[in-house]
């Protein structure tokens, strides 16, 4: 079977590997498709610390089910499913908790352990979740709709809040979808129009593009009569767009950080304590997301797959990834076809 390492920064190869024996109380799985992520994109440019190399990518991916053993799930070889990269040690203080999405010695596929773009691949059962129907490109897009999703619920995010979402890739788009679903009234943020042009096809009630500080400030004081939102949310990881979401929320309002950090970040933290705000970092997502979201899309006719702007073949991954690296901008979420 073919297997895409990334042995280094910028450095990607198609190796040919025995395809693997499954474990007790594994499955082996046929991948249909995978999406690249930012954290892929970091491996390739080398930017992204949790990484260690070689490495093979990928943990946003539907399969087939090609065998496996008897279970109570239901789960049975032929269905198309999608599968939980997280994984978990079940022993540390949050595991015993049940917060397996804050597991201290969390290995995420693709970062500290390999990840699934190869042809076939193992997974153990209760990692894996029937699609119920979904299409196969739509089941690869549940795994980052949880992460954005898991962070909205953190906010408790409710009918009649408004929601500033900063940063318009997939996260933060998804991230608007899911607050939309809440009911919410959502505007989005970026640098970037392209993105934010692309993003009004999930019916977003408003954008702001972000060119200074200033003319930020006067569109959400002007959006929200002066008040701020109740709720925002970072899906970037910068410093200054931590900072806008610190100055766009109204007082005793809700912060939330998706996006994974990327510098150190200094800066005047008595706007947190003066407008007695409440911040919550959101990390990965957890069983329930899964479960949650693939009956959401299937029953609420949420058509995800209008986020993916390109798709490659996997053995064209070389030039995804360098059509991703140097066109970010006007490229929102990458397929791969296996």
């Amino acid at each position: 079977m073919k297997t895409i390492y990334i042995n280094e920064p910028g450095k990607i190869e198609v190796k040919n590997k025995e395809i693997p024996k499954p474990k007790k109380g594994e499955a082996l799985l046929k991948l249909l498709y995978g999406g690249i992520c930012g954290s892929d994109l970091g491996t390739y440019r080398g930017t992204f610390a949790y990484v260690s190399y070689p490495r093979i990518p990928g943990h946003e991916f539907s399969a087939e089910i090609v065998s496996i053993p008897e279970n109570d799930l239901g789960l049975k070889e032929g269905m198309i499913v999608t599968c939980n990269p997280y994984f978990n040690c079940g022993s540390c203080y949050s595991c015993k908790k049940g917060q397996v999405n804050c597991c201290t010695t969390n290995q995420t596929m693709g970062v500290q352990r390999d990840g699934a773009f190869s042809e076939y691949i193992t997974m153990p059962i209760d990692r894996i979740y029937d699609g119920k129907g979904l299409d196969a490109k739509t089941l690869t897009l549940i795994e980052p709709f949880c992460i954005s999703y898991h962070g909205v619920t953190r906010a408790k995010v409710k009918k009649g809040d408004k929601v500033l979402i900063v940063g318009a890739g997939t996260i933060g788009v998804l991230a608007a979808v899911a607050a939309k679903m809440f009911g919410a009234t959502v505007y989005m943020c970026d640098i970037a129009e392209s993105k934010l042009e692309y993003a009004k096809n999930f019916n977003i009630d408003g954008t702001i593009v972000n060119t200074s500080s200033i003319h930020f400030q006067e569109h959400v004081n002007r959006i929200t009569d002066g008040n701020g939102f109740d709720v925002t949310i970072e899906a970037v990881g910068l410093p200054s767009t931590f900072q806008n979401c610190i100055d766009a929320v109204a007082f005793s309002g809700r912060v939330v950080l998706i996006g994974v950090g990327k510098q150190n970040i200094d800066f005047n933290f008595t706007m947190i304590q003066k407008k007695e705000l409440n911040v919550y970092g959101s990390r990965n997502a957890q069983k329930k997301d899964f479960v949650e979201l693939i009956d959401l899309v299937k029953n609420g006719n949420i058509d995800l797959e209008k986020i993916i702007t390109d798709e490659f073949n996997a053995e064209d991954f070389a030039k995804a990834m360098q059509d991703f690296d140097r066109n970010g901008a006007n490229m929102l979420k990458v397929v791969v076809k296996f």
